[in-house]
């Protein structure tokens, strides 16, 4: 499932975005649920998560979901197995960069992010609860 060289591009495209709402975070975060492997660390798959969640279920920034990682990472430091769904997705990075560069692609962007977070249903309440804790 990981295309590394399709990850890089869209990074070239979302780092330059202009706007502050910083949409590279939201692309690390659906990238890394999605190509989760059983060696993947799981502060990764968790940061991830909880970045996924609060984008869409809470409506932040990429800006303030670094934030929030920032709160996280200084209150937990143990995480527990997350089980990793077989699949993660329809949307992947494939469909984001076949659309064109600007508001579709953006929201495109958005829509793989939704894809992930509802792959990951069985851990919704596990990752609500964490972001509870800060």
């Amino acid at each position: 499932m990981t295309n590394q060289n399709d990850f890089h591009l869209l990074s070239y495209y979302t780092l330059a975005h202009s706007g502050e709402n910083f949409i590279h975070q939201h692309i690390v975060d659906a990238f890394s649920a999605q190509n989760a492997t059983e060696k993947t660390k799981l502060i990764t798959i968790y940061f991830a998560l909880v970045g996924l969640h609060l984008f869409i279920d809470r409506n932040f920034t990429g800006k303030q979901v670094q934030q929030f990682h920032i709160q996280l990472s200084n209150k937990t430091k143990t995480f527990d197995k997350i089980l990793l769904p077989e699949s993660r997705g329809q949307i992947t990075i494939s469909h984001v960069l076949n659309e064109e560069a600007g508001d579709k692609r953006d929201e495109m962007i958005k829509l793989w992010c939704e894809s992930v977070w509802a792959a990951y249903t069985n851990e919704h309440k596990r990752i609500i609860d964490l972001v509870k804790l800060v």
